[in-house]
């Protein structure tokens, strides 16, 4: 039987820059010019203060989770063999959240406030931002 193949992102014109990013190890995401608060996920208005004026921005790639849930079957046939698996809500440093894996630890030791980092992972010729532990 044929591998299943696992569906990856369609990049589009608000999430462009980030994906570019992903594929030089970066994690880009915004930032207002009018308020200063940092934005994620890529859009062309600040959804604090509604500005145009947003730019790009690197972040640290550090945060901690703030929420997780743990898949003990795949989430559909291409994800069979994964489970079990980490989904979680990352807060980076910058304030913004966004969902990833959590890899590089049992699954059973994934908690909230757990601090991560960002890694970067090639899955057929695409780079994803996933999340390991930061132990210190």
């Amino acid at each position: 039987m044929a591998e299943l193949k696992k569906p990856l992102p369609i990049p589009d014109g608000d999430s462009h820059v980030f994906w570019q990013g992903c594929k030089e190890n970066k994690l880009l995401i915004q930032k207002c010019n009018d308020c200063s608060k940092h934005i994620f996920y890529p859009r062309i208005l600040c959804p604090h203060c509604f500005s145009e004026k947003v730019e790009w921005v690197e972040s640290t790639g550090k945060g901690k989770i703030y929420s997780y849930t743990i898949a003990r079957r795949g989430g559909g046939p291409a994800f069979k063999d994964d489970a079990p698996y980490a989904v979680a809500l990352i807060e980076l440093d910058e304030g913004v959240r966004m969902f990833s894996n959590i890899i590089n630890i049992d699954v059973e030791k994934v908690k909230c406030d757990l601090p991560v980092e960002v890694v970067f992972e090639e899955q057929e010729d695409f780079i994803l931002p996933k999340f390991q532990p930061i132990f210190n």
